[in-house]
């Protein structure tokens, strides 16, 4: 019960990864701050979570927007007065070459992959002690294909913020940390143009939405508390054999 009657803030938490990582959250103690853009998503995981007896609250946002994303914090406060996990999960993807994105698309992709991560912790970290924040980065940051370098440059500049961030802010607050995974089995994965496509073939091991929540769980508890300012790559092995 690693999380008992800490409060959990996760974006993307009404699918895949942070659907998971929610649900065990909320198996482990955690009160949930479930923070997505789908209604009846959002529904199906607040009433998983009381089935588990579990405390949760479903906040409505595009965290690309930020009067969305400062509401769901402000919400979240008025309910239990401090945040002491924040999980930023929310992300998109954009599969057209450089040279053909607008420039509208690209700083969407940015507001929802980038500056989210950035607010929420502006936004979060002054309510926190002995606190977590992970961010769900990806393999694209350290290897990635043509086509998606929007996505892979968002991931990239992620882990820097991660690294640069736990050096502002005292381990004994918050520690700052991401996990990057490779294939994951979740609704991103399977929208992926290229992959319907038959352009890039997946090899190797596919993940489980779970296997990630167990990693995330790991880094936002108690157990990682000398893991500060670093990435956990969590990707069956992807990595190796590039």
């Amino acid at each position: 019960m690693r999380f008992t009657d800490k409060i959990c803030f996760i974006t993307g938490a009404t699918s895949g990864i942070g659907r998971a990582t929610a649900l065990q959250m909320a198996r482990e103690g955690g009160k949930i701050a479930v923070v997505g853009r789908d209604s009846a998503e959002g529904k199906e995981v607040v009433a998983e979570i009381k089935k588990l007896g579990g405390e949760v609250l479903f906040l409505k946002a595009d965290v690309g927007k930020d009067r969305q994303l400062t509401a769901a914090v402000r919400k979240t406060l008025a309910r239990w007065g401090r945040i002491d996990v924040l999980v930023n999960d929310a992300a998109m993807m954009t599969y057209e070459p450089i040279l053909e994105i607008t420039p509208t698309a690209w700083d969407q992709l940015f507001a929802v992959n980038l500056r989210a991560l950035f607010r929420l912790c502006q936004l979060c970290l002054p309510h926190m002690q002995h606190g977590a924040v992970v961010a769900v980065s990806s393999v694209h940051a350290h290897q990635t294909s043509a086509n998606v370098v929007p996505y892979a440059a968002s991931k990239g500049a992620m882990e820097a913020f991660v690294r640069g961030l736990s050096l502002e802010i005292p381990h004994t607050q918050a520690r700052i940390n991401a996990v990057a995974p490779g294939a994951v089995d979740t609704p991103m994965l399977h929208d992926n143009p290229n992959i319907k496509s038959g352009a890039e073939h997946l090899t190797g091991q596919i993940g489980k939405p779970r296997e990630l929540a167990a990693a995330i769980c790991f880094l936002a508890s108690s157990e990682a508390s000398f893991v500060n300012g670093t990435t956990l790559v969590v990707d069956g092995g992807r990595l190796a054999q590039l």
